[in-house]
């Protein structure tokens, strides 16, 4: 029995079913003739739906507020433990108190004017406060105190460097001063190679003075070979430092100023071999 033709009323078009190529999927058809639903697609085991989460992360995101609050529990914890180490633990406290560069005071005085307990916990030790101290101490002219973990605290103590002689009115004693006209210590004699500052008032008066500041830099510009032979030195003022030799000779040398010119002038007019010069205004100095 021969089937409808093309060109029959009812019937698929000439085309079907489609040709390879022509860009169109072959549709089922059921009994009745209407198409048949696309078979559900298979995925893979796992594999997400679109727009949905897989269970792991899912599972990650219901739990993830327990593992917050175990990171924030193991943070506090570590912090506690660092705190209770640093300031309640006997494990990093002081245990020596170390003292460099002393001379002139000993380093149990160091130490006490430092004030730092022993078993006080690092951490708690200021180290500023501490040196300010120490530099409490009249002889010590700066002080650094330094922290050497675990448990040992350094101090490097600077000292004052006397430079001149002052004689204590009605005393054989000598009060040596520094720079800075601080009285660094009492002697009985006078240290070789020291010169005496002529002082018309008490050592002790003489802290900040401008002309033993003056004095001390004067001495250090003049040629080492005359500083050896300086046994006194006066200064009224930071501008009219005076040098007496040992021999007798007056040098009047002014203010710190022009040290070169005036050296090498002084040079020249001790050949003459006069008993008092003043260089304190080169190129106008005077002899006698």
């Amino acid at each position: 029995m021969t089937g409808p033709g093309p060109g029959d009323r009812g019937g698929p078009p000439a085309s079907w079913p489609p040709r390879p190529g022509d860009g169109r999927a072959p549709v089922s058809v059921a009994e009745d003739g209407s198409p048949e639903p696309d078979p559900p697609s298979e995925r893979p085991e796992g594999e997400r739906p679109e727009g949905g989460r897989p269970p792991q992360e899912s599972l990650a995101r219901a739990h993830s507020p327990w593992r917050t609050a175990v990171i924030v529990m193991a943070v506090v914890g570590l912090v506690a433990g660092i705190g209770w180490a640093l300031l309640g633990s006997k494990l990093l406290v002081v245990r020596s108190v170390v003292v460099k560069g002393t001379h002139l005071v000993t380093p149990a005085q160091v130490r006490t004017a430092a004030g730092i307990s022993s078993r006080l916990p690092m951490i708690r030790v200021d180290t500023q406060a501490a040196a300010r101290r120490v530099e409490g101490i009249t002889q010590v002219k700066s002080a650094t105190v330094t922290k050497s973990w675990p448990d040992r605290i350094v101090i490097t103590v600077h000292e004052r460097t006397p430079a001149l002689a002052v004689r204590v009115q009605g005393t054989p004693e000598f009060d040596l001063i520094d720079p800075a006209g601080v009285v660094v210590r009492t002697t009985q004699t006078r240290p070789a190679g020291m010169p005496v500052f002529q002082a018309r008032v008490a050592p002790g008066a003489l802290r900040g003075n401008p002309g033993v500041a003056a004095a001390v830099t004067v001495l250090h510009q003049v040629p080492a070979s005359l500083a050896r032979q300086v046994a006194a030195v006066a200064a009224p003022s930071a501008d009219g430092v005076k040098l007496g030799l040992a021999s007798g000779i007056t040098i009047v040398w002014g203010d710190p100023s022009d040290a070169r010119a005036k050296a090498a002038e002084l040079a020249v007019l001790m050949r003459t071999h006069a008993r008092y010069y003043d260089v304190s205004a080169p190129g106008t100095a005077v002899t006698r």
